[in-house]
C-alpha cells in the first residue's frame, strides 16, 4: 500500500529522505505530482502510469478542496473514497499518497490569500461556477509548493484547467514542467469522469452525444468553425435527456472565443447537464 502522508511537515522531511536517498544511490531523484480530489477512476490512472514513466518518486495527492465548491454545490456529497483509492494506487506502484485534512491545507479561519484565474477563470465553467478556477489555482499552486515536484500532471478532459495552470505557472514564473495526458474514454466515447456514477443507463447513453458531436466536429473542421459547430450541435441539440449549456471553439494560445474566419488549430469546448449530472468535454480540431 502507498505511504499516506497528512502533513505538510510530514510531507517536507519524507520527500527530503526519498530524495536524498535517490542520490545517494545514484538513483532517479526526479520527483512528479498527480493532483486528484480521489474517487479514483481509470483516467487518473492514466495520469498515474504517465507519472510513473516521467520520475521514481510519485505524489498523487487526495485533496477535496473546498475553495472550488460554490454557493449550491454540496461539498458534502462530493464521493470519499480514500480506502478503494488506496488499492487501485497501490496496484499501480504509487509509493506516496498526500491526504491532508482542511484544516491542514487552510489553517487560517479567513484563509484570504487567493489566486485568481483572470478573465479566462470567468468563461465557460467559470460562469457556470463562480470562483471555481481561483479555488483550482489556489489550491495547486499550495500544493507545488509543498511537494515542489519537477512535473505535475493532469488530464486533457479538464481543458480549461489545464489553460489556466499553465498560465499560472509562466506568470508567476514557477519552474515545474506539466504534462498533459489525453482524455481517457469509455468504449462509446464518453469521457471519463467520476459524475458518470450519477448517469442511469438512460442517461448515459444519451450523454455520449458529446462526444460523438465533438467527433463530427473533427471531421468537418476542415469546412471552418461553422460547420463544426453545426455539425457538433445536431448530434447533440437532437438528445432530449441532454441540456447544453455551451458548445464554443476556442484558440489554444488565448482560450478565447475564435473570431469566425479563423483558420489553424483550436479547441472546441462543450459542458451539458445530462438528467442532473454536469458534464463536461473537448477536442481539438485544425479549422481550414
Amino acid at each position: 500500500m502507498p505511504e499516506v502522508i497528512g502533513t505538510i511537515d510530514e510531507l517536507r522531511n519524507r520527500l527530503g529522505e526519498t530524495r536524498d536517498k535517490a542520490a545517494m544511490l545514484g538513483g532517479d531523484t526526479r520527483v512528479v505530482l498527480v493532483p486528484t480530489m480521489g474517487a479514483l477512476h481509470a483516467g487518473h490512472m492514466a495520469l498515474i502510469r504517465r507519472a510513473r514513466q516521467l520520475g521514481d518518486i510519485v505524489f498523487v495527492s487526495i485533496f477535496v478542496n473546498p475553495l472550488q465548491f460554490g454557493v449550491g454545490e454540496d461539498l458534502d456529497r462530493y464521493p470519499r473514497t480514500l480506502e478503494a483509492d488506496l488499492q487501485a494506487l497501490a496496484a499501480e506502484g504509487v509509493p506516496f499518497v498526500f491526504a491532508p485534512t482542511a484544516r491542514e491545507m487552510y489553517p487560517a479561519s479567513t484563509n484570504d490569500t487567493r489566486v485568481v484565474a483572470g478573465p479566462v477563470g470567468s468563461l465557460y465553467e467559470g460562469a457556470a461556477r463562480p470562483g471555481h478556477f481561483d479555488g483550482m489555482l489556489t489550491v495547486v499552486a499550495k500544493l507545488l509548493n509543498i511537494v515542489t515536484p519537477d512535473t505535475a500532471v493532469f488530464g486533457q478532459k479538464d481543458a480549461q484547467q489545464v489553460f489556466l495552470v499553465q498560465s499560472m505557472l509562466a506568470d508567476l514564473n514557477v519552474r515545474v514542467a506539466v504534462e498533459v495526458v489525453p482524455t481517457v474514454r469509455e468504449a462509446s466515447g464518453l469521457a471519463l469522469s467520476s459524475r458518470n456514477s450519477n448517469l442511469d443507463p438512460a442517461e448515459r447513453e444519451a450523454a455520449t452525444a458529446l462526444s460523438a458531436g465533438l467527433t463530427s466536429a473533427q471531421l468537418d473542421a476542415a469546412q471552418g468553425a461553422a460547420a463544426a459547430l453545426d455539425a457538433a450541435h445536431a448530434l447533440i441539440d437532437a438528445q432530449p435527456l441532454v441540456k447544453l449549456d455551451y458548445l464554443v471553439v476556442v484558440h489554444p494560445q488565448t482560450f478565447l472565443p475564435i473570431e469566425s474566419d479563423y483558420r489553424g488549430p483550436a479547441r472546441m469546448l462543450v459542458a451539458a447537464i445530462v438528467g442532473t449530472t454536469r458534464l463536461i468535454d473537448n477536442v481539438s480540431l485544425t479549422l481550414a
